[in-house]
């Protein structure tokens, strides 16, 4: 891949060659640069944010305001892969689309992502259309959906059975039809998210949709295990990171405690000055 900034269209020669696509979440500029140092093509600033970062029980919870400040700060560390932020729940709608567009040009404008992220199937396709023709890449997100969470009943696989799932492989093919640069399934039998991944010339991105997607999508909070007391059945935990912060805070509070720390190489006396390639003291 490129040195310079993945674009919609790197994505879908991916799929053309069939390599695989892989895109974490991020909410933080020190996190982003990671992630943008090692090679993944997108990052999501998910409205997962409302229960990874904020502590709710849902997505619902989520404002444009919040994303936007999030995706400001991703944006400002990641300069290769492609920056996407989720659109949240109430602001945007089919029956609303100057509210569509007002949100996603904060998202573009404000926030600095390349694209936005919008949930829902065969409805949305004017959202997409609309802001597809005004310069805004959009990726589509079917299957479960978490901001309709109410309406579809609950976290539970979609798609199940002949008729839902050509419910789904319609919605797919009418959402890239509209616009859309990809598709995220979410939580689809990986049947039919191979049938549908077949039938789309975008890339899907799949989330507990099998392995026959043209790309994957995590939460970085499950793949780094900094949540103990949730594991999703979709997510494989690359570390289990909350233990190691653990052991580390409780060293540092064992030393201060003690005494230990700081030592005098981390202290300074009165006649030194910082050096240039030192960072300014930051306030507690």
């Amino acid at each position: 891949m490129p040195d310079r900034r993945i674009s919609i269209h790197d994505l879908r020669r991916m799929k053309q060659r069939g390599d695989k696509i892989t895109m974490v979440t991020c909410y933080d500029h020190a996190t982003a640069q990671i992630i943008d140092s090692v090679g993944i093509e997108m990052i999501l600033i998910g409205d997962s944010l409302g229960m990874v970062m904020l502590g709710h029980d849902s997505t619902l919870q989520v404002t444009l305001d919040m994303l936007v400040h999030h995706t400001k700060a991703v944006s400002r560390a990641a300069h290769r892969a492609l920056v996407v932020m989720d659109l949240p729940f109430g602001t945007y709608s089919a029956a609303d689309l100057p509210l569509s567009l007002a949100s996603a040009r904060r998202a573009i404008a404000e926030g600095g992502a390349q694209a936005v992220k919008i949930e829902g199937g065969r409805r949305m396709a004017p959202v997409i259309g609309t802001l597809v023709a005004s310069g805004i890449p959009v990726m589509g997100h079917i299957g479960l959906t978490p901001q309709s969470i109410h309406m579809i009943g609950g976290y539970r696989v979609q798609g199940r059975g002949t008729e839902a799932g050509d419910r789904l492989v319609k919605a797919a093919l009418k959402l890239e039809e509209a616009g859309a640069f990809a598709v995220v399934l979410e939580c689809v039998p990986a049947a039919l998210a191979r049938r549908i991944s077949t039938e789309l010339t975008v890339p899907t991105i799949g989330i507990g949709a099998g392995p026959c997607c043209d790309g994957q999508v995590q939460v970085l909070h499950d793949m780094l295990g900094l949540v103990d007391d949730f594991q999703p059945r979709h997510a494989k935990r690359y570390a289990h990171l909350a233990p190691l912060i653990r052991e580390a805070l409780e060293g540092y509070r064992g030393e201060v405690r003690s005494g230990t720390f700081p030592a005098p190489e981390h202290a300074f006396d009165m006649d030194d000055l910082l050096e240039d390639t030192e960072r300014p003291v930051p306030n507690p």
